[in-house]
């Protein structure tokens, strides 16, 4: 038992019977009692020094051995494989002779008799389904159904989370972009906080990676250790199906409610530009279904829900952080890497271990405990996501790399960089040249870190207009702007309105300024009187 299964049991005995002391728990599990106590203030146990797994010699063969096994159950008694044959067949068919013939042995002596059970129980039952009651709080069932999503104009393989309490039918919903732990477990957090509690008894599921390390026969698994540590946590249980179709029937409310789900509300392809706006949106029609009345019932599901709730059990007193804290180092390129995808970080950054925080629709880095950039997580191997404020700094130095970069090719497309930068940048390369132009840009995308974006652009925009392309007329019209936001009227977003460089300016412009002072054409004065104060008087001599 692993210190995580460990702790889980201990919480576990101490919440069904809260009259066990710490003496009766550490002599059950034969462990000191300050291991109890540990178990009891967290479900997290503390750190130890990692050991290194010990590997079998014997690991790349098992699995053609297996083969071999299963093929001796449907061959003749007389003609199955020993232990000396499969030895043989290892090294004669496969070339795998690294162990001796009494690992062989061995193995197949514990593996043979696990193989048939496995066999056995496939088939001594009928195929058929027993109708089952459920009591008000005490089960439910969790599955995954695909679903595709139309994120900031891609269409986007996601995956759809659902938890569906047995008893009332009532479900809760979530879209993530990934089927990871982190993703499996944010599920679960926000279903619960949907619902106000946890199922008392337990909840059903296949066997999801993020769950199951490993099927073992009959029902046993292998935990995750976190995934361990999160049910001790929340304080349930979890009830594991039948791999593969044959278990499909043991939740088969969740595996329809998914589908339903999907072809009632996600049908045609929706279309956000976040995955945080969509599952807002799914919130809501989550709790619009509560008036639905299934078939076959004389309620509806919020008013089974209101009987079932109370049969839940409460939520704990701190929420569990689901995501994965990571420590990748800052490349060249002002990038990390996680999880075989890439993300920009502010380029001071760069040679230098940062901590970020893996959950799952999105990925967030700290410097300490601010959060200094935030993206949203990717799942494609080499994608990746760059922001053009955090390549402002390198740009400044070297302004010939601005108009290749992917950081403005991103800007962009996610419409951050708009027709009015578009024309500041044109103005000032047409009147400074590209390296100075396009320092100029980059001084007044520098102020958006401080002012806000709709302001800049409206500074922008007067700048144009005026023919005073500089970073100074910018910021000085942008909080002209700032002040007067309540009068302020907004960029136009009708395509036909003129731009709103082109319309007049408040700005003054003193290239104009001066053709409209008219010509002096008066005469030019005299300076002969000056010529008199060039003439040296001569001195007076005695009389």
């Amino acid at each position: 038992m692993s210190r995580a299964e460990l702790f889980a049991a201990i919480r576990r005995d101490k919440r069904l019977d809260p009259g066990l002391s710490q003496r009766a728990l550490s002599e059950k599990y034969s462990v000191h009692r300050r291991t109890v106590r540990q178990a009891l203030e967290s479900a997290v146990p503390p750190p130890r020094k990692e050991q290194q797994p010990r590997r079998s010699v014997l690991d790349p063969a098992k699995g053609w051995i297996d083969a071999m096994l299963r093929d001796d159950l449907t061959a003749p008694r007389k003609q199955k494989h020993t232990a000396r044959r499969v030895y043989q067949r290892l090294a004669q068919e496969h070339g795998f002779d690294q162990v001796s013939y009494s690992t062989v042995s061995d193995y197949v002596a514990v593996r043979r008799p696990e193989i048939e059970t496995e066999a056995r129980e496939g088939r001594r039952h009928l195929e058929g389904m027993v109708p089952q009651i459920h009591l008000p709080g005490e089960e439910a069932e969790v599955d995954f159904a695909d679903v595709w999503v139309r994120l900031a104009g891609t269409v986007t393989k996601c995956h759809l989370f659902t938890l569906r309490l047995s008893y009332s039918d009532k479900a809760i919903h979530r879209v993530f972009a990934s089927q990871a732990q982190e993703s499996f477990m944010e599920g679960h957090v926000a279903a619960f906080n949907a619902l106000g509690g946890v199922p008392a008894r337990h909840i059903r599921y296949d066997n999801l990676k993020p769950a199951v390390n490993r099927i073992c026969t009959g029902r046993s698994r292998v935990e995750s250790e976190r995934w361990v540590t999160f049910r001790a946590h929340y304080g349930f249980d979890a009830f594991y199906c039948i791999p593969g179709q044959e278990g499909a029937h043991e939740k088969g409310g969740v595996e329809q409610e998914g589908g339903r789900f999907r072809r009632t509300h996600l049908v045609p392809v929706p279309e956000v530009a976040s995955l945080e706006e969509l599952n807002e949106k799914i919130a809501a029609i989550d709790v619009a279904e509560d008036d639905r009345v299934l078939q076959g019932k004389l309620t509806s599901i919020g008013f089974n829900f209101v009987s079932e709730s109370d049969g839940l059990a409460p939520l704990p007193f701190e929420e569990f952080e689901c995501g994965i804290t990571l420590t990748p180092k800052v490349d060249r390129t002002s990038r990390i890497t996680v999880r075989q995808c890439h993300y920009s970080v502010p380029a001071r950054f760069i040679g230098q271990n940062i901590r970020v925080l893996l959950r799952g629709n999105e990925l967030l880095i700290f410097e300490r405990r601010t959060v200094v950039a935030r993206h949203p997580r990717l799942t494609r191997r080499g994608e990746f996501r760059d922001e053009l404020d955090h390549y402002l700094e390198i740009l400044l130095a070297e302004p010939g790399a601005m108009a290749g970069s992917t950081a403005l090719a991103s800007a962009r497309e996610n419409g951050s960089f708009t027709e009015v930068h578009e024309a500041f940048w044109a103005s000032a390369r047409a009147s400074h040249g590209d390296a100075a132009g396009t320092r100029a840009l980059i001084e007044v995308l520098l102020l958006h870190r401080r002012m806000p974006a709709a302001a800049v652009q409206l500074g922008m925009a007067a700048a144009v207009r005026a023919g005073s392309i500089s970073s100074d007329v910018v910021a000085v019209e942008a909080r002209k702007a700032v002040a007067a936001e309540p009068e302020q009227t907004p960029l136009p977003d009708d395509p036909d309105d003129p731009p709103p460089w082109a319309e007049p300016s408040g700005v003054v412009s003193l290239t104009a300024r001066r053709a409209q002072i008219p010509e002096d054409k008066r005469p030019l004065p005299s300076v002969a009187p000056y010529d008199q104060l060039l003439t040296r008087r001569q001195p007076k001599g005695p009389a």
